[in-house]
């Protein structure tokens, strides 16, 4: 067994006498799914963890401060969507240049991504400091809920570069194998964030209670330390980044980020879109209905997470595969892991169900809420798998550079379904917010059986040159 020779962060190790692009190499260090999966599963639940307690804090600050900061995350998502086609590309195409033994290709691919996400992020961060309360206004936040939303899409807005920047550093990390630091980034991430919102919420200290806008600043206050410690972890497992690939990034990699990040935000942009018209439908069903989804999706996220934490892990894998030519193993792969999706889901589906009366508790005592959550967290056990489909296998087909193809396909099923379902089963035949999660279930399990069927098919292969 190698020895290791600590970073000067817990839990942040390289193996000594060996670069940290070497222990990277696929020739020289074997990933599995399982090593590079556990870490991100925790790296994912962190991440939520920072909306479930500010969610958690807020309710027993005011009720009306939970429906206001969920709809300002909903434009936030919208908006991470701006630069995140180009993280989005980092994983798979730094993957791709590993898998091939190409490192100093992989490092000017990470360098490529920083510089763009960097002049993306700024811009993102003037839209939202401008035009928070228009954004606000065209989701239809009630009007008593507006001064909760704008002071938190204000301050997040402002430094949402920040989040721009530790997307694609993470991005880069976690391709070289190295899912745990990132995951210790999240934790001490998360640990501040609590701190910080114990003071700003409850006066802990005798410091001021600064309400919404203490738990905004709270937010940025320890993206900016996560951010920090980020970027010295980069730079000691990536290994030096060439100030030339940084302030004039190569041609070569841009187009390559632009190729994957593009197209696959594209998907993942239209489906933001239709979840701002969504909710922008439930708005329409009043406060109780807004407050309920937020509550019961935090709860369901518990489920969602062990899907995309595998999706993630996946797409790692197959990109590595697709890179060394071993398309036989790739096809195998993203089709294993659909099936450890699958089993997941549904084990935690079920458990969360039997724990879902207890977890709503949790954050409200409202009768109405707690009714319509109950019922909510009963269809978990037909969303969740139907988005299981989606998560492994367009992770699998990005991987293998078929990502028009789930771009489509999502559009269409958006929009030709959940959103106009939505409507229907929501709005017009008065079903309510049962309804319209009904409609998610139609929108996740017609794309899953579509892009089932085209990785059955193995088009992708004709997309890998």
């Amino acid at each position: 067994m190698d020895k290791t020779t600590n970073i000067g962060t817990a839990g942040l190790k390289i193996p000594s006498g060996k670069t940290a692009a070497a222990v990277a190499n696929p020739a020289v260090r074997k990933l599995t799914l399982i090593s590079l999966t556990w870490p991100i599963f925790i790296e994912i639940a962190l991440n939520q963890l920072m909306g479930i307690v500010d969610t958690f804090m807020l309710s027993h600050y005011h009720e009306g401060a939970v429906a206001a900061v969920g709809a300002s995350n909903q434009i936030l998502m919208f908006f991470n969507l701006m630069f995140g086609f180009v993280a989005a590309g980092t994983t798979i195409l730094v993957s791709r240049h590993l898998g091939a033994g190409n490192e100093r290709e992989a490092r000017g691919a990470a360098a490529a991504s920083v510089s763009m996400n960097l002049l993306f992020g700024l811009m993102m961060s003037l839209v939202l400091f401008a035009g928070a309360e228009t954004f606000l206004n065209l989701i239809g936040l009630p009007e008593e809920l507006m001064g909760f939303g704008k002071s938190y899409l204000t301050i997040i807005g402002s430094f949402v570069f920040l989040q721009a920047l530790m997307l694609t550093m993470s991005g880069a990390v976690k391709s070289y194998g190295f899912t745990r630091n990132v995951m210790v980034i999240n934790l001490v991430m998360n640990a501040l964030h609590v701190v910080l919102n114990g003071f700003f919420l409850y006066g802990w200290l005798g410091v001021p209670v600064l309400g919404v806008p203490g738990v905004a600043a709270s937010t940025v206050a320890s993206r900016a330390v996560g951010l920090a410690i980020t970027v010295f972890v980069l730079l000691r497992v990536v290994g030096r980044l060439e100030w030339d690939d940084l302030i004039r990034p190569k041609k070569r990699h841009v187009t390559g980020l632009l190729k994957i990040g593009v197209p696959s935000a594209g998907e993942n942009l239209s489906y933001n879109v239709s979840q701002l018209v969504i909710t922008s439908f439930i708005a329409t069903l009043g406060v109780t209905a807004m407050v309920t989804r937020v509550y019961t999706l935090q709860i369901i996220f518990l489920i969602t997470l062990f899907s995309s934490s595998v999706a993630q892990g996946t797409q790692i894998l197959v990109a590595r595969m697709i890179g060394a030519k071993d398309f036989d193993g790739a096809y195998r792969r993203g089709l294993a892991s659909l099936g450890i999706c699958l089993l997941l889901t549904l084990l935690v589906a079920g458990v969360i169900n039997l724990a879902g009366g207890v977890l709503l508790d949790l954050f409200t005592d409202d009768p109405d809420v707690l009714a319509m959550g109950r019922k909510l967290l009963l269809l978990a056990f037909l969303l969740e798998p139907g988005r299981a489909f989606n998560l492994v296998l367009n992770g699998s087909l990005r991987a293998a550079g078929d990502v028009n193809f789930p771009v489509i396909v999502g559009l269409i099923c958006m929009w030709a379904f959940s959103v106009p379902m939505a409507w229907l089963l929501g709005l017009h035949w008065q079903f309510g917010l049962f309804g319209i999660f009904l409609s998610f279930i139609l929108d996740e399990w017609t794309r899953g059986l579509i892009m089932l069927f085209r990785w059955r098919r193995k088009r992708w292969r004709l997309k890998t040159a």
